[in-house]
C-alpha cells in the first residue's frame, strides 16, 4: 500500500470516529428528560427551582422525601458523562486539546457524581461534582475563542453560554440552600448540553456536505 492510500485510510477512519463523537454530544440534551422522569416519581414534593439535581439521586427514603427512581438519575449522570468524555476525546482535533481535555474531565466528573450519591457521602459528592461546574464553562469559552474566525456565529453563542454558565455556577455555590438554588444549578448545567450539541451538529453537517 502506498503512502497516499495509507493517508486516505487514516482520514476516513478519523472522520468516522469524529462522526461518532459528534453523535455522542448530539444526544446529550436528552439528559434533561431524565430529570423530569425521575422528578415525576418523587414523594414529598420536588422543585426544579429550589431543589438541587443531586436530590433526585438520593438513595435513602424518609417520610418527608423519597426519590424511588434514584437509580435512573445516578445512571443518567454516569451514562451522559461517558458520552461527554468519549465524544470529546473522539473530537479532539476539531475541539482542540484544551477544550477537549476540559470536557473529558467534566464527563468523568459526571460519572463520579453518579457513583457518589449526595445522601451517602456529601463531601465525596461535592468533590466529585466540582470539576463539572468549573471545567465546562471554561471549555465553552476556550472553544468559542478557537472558532471565532472559522464559525463566528457559533463562537459567539459558545462564549455567551460559557459566561452565563460560569456566572450561574458561582451563584449556585454562593446561594447555599436558597429558594432558587436548583434553578441556578440548572442554569449552570443545561445550556452546556445545548452548546456542545450545537457544535456537534456543525461537525455532522460538514461531514454530510
Amino acid at each position: 500500500m502506498d503512502a497516499g492510500s495509507e493517508r486516505h485510510d487514516t482520514l476516513v477512519t478519523g472522520s468516522a470516529l469524529e462522526r461518532w463523537g459528534a453523535l455522542a454530544l448530539l444526544v446529550r440534551p436528552a439528559y434533561i428528560g431524565t430529570e423530569f422522569v425521575v422528578a415525576a416519581a418523587t414523594k414529598g414534593g420536588y422543585s426544579f427551582l429550589g431543589d438541587s439535581v443531586s436530590r433526585l439521586g438520593e438513595v435513602g427514603c424518609s417520610v418527608a422525601y423519597c426519590s424511588p427512581r434514584h437509580g435512573v438519575m445516578n445512571g443518567s449522570f454516569m451514562t451522559f458523562g461517558v458520552l461527554l468524555a468519549g465524544g470529546s476525546a473522539l473530537l479532539l482535533r476539531p475541539l482542540g486539546p484544551w477544550a477537549a481535555g476540559l470536557l473529558v474531565v467534566s464527563g468523568l466528573s459526571s460519572v463520579a457524581t453518579g457513583l457518589a450519591p449526595l445522601d451517602q457521602d456529601g463531601t465525596l459528592h461535592a468533590i466529585a461534582a466540582t470539576p463539572l461546574f468549573v471545567a465546562q464553562p471554561i471549555a465553552l469559552i476556550v472553544l468559542g475563542v478557537r472558532l471565532r474566525d472559522e464559525q463566528p456565529r457559533l463562537a459567539r453563542v459558545l462564549l455567551a453560554t460559557g459566561a452565563v454558565t460560569a456566572a450561574a455556577a458561582v451563584a449556585f455555590v454562593a446561594s447555599g440552600d436558597s429558594p432558587v438554588s436548583g434553578g441556578l444549578e440548572r442554569l449552570a448545567l443545561w445550556p452546556v448540553l445545548l452548546g456542545t450539541a450545537a457544535f456537534a451538529w456543525t461537525r455532522l453537517s460538514r461531514r454530510g456536505r
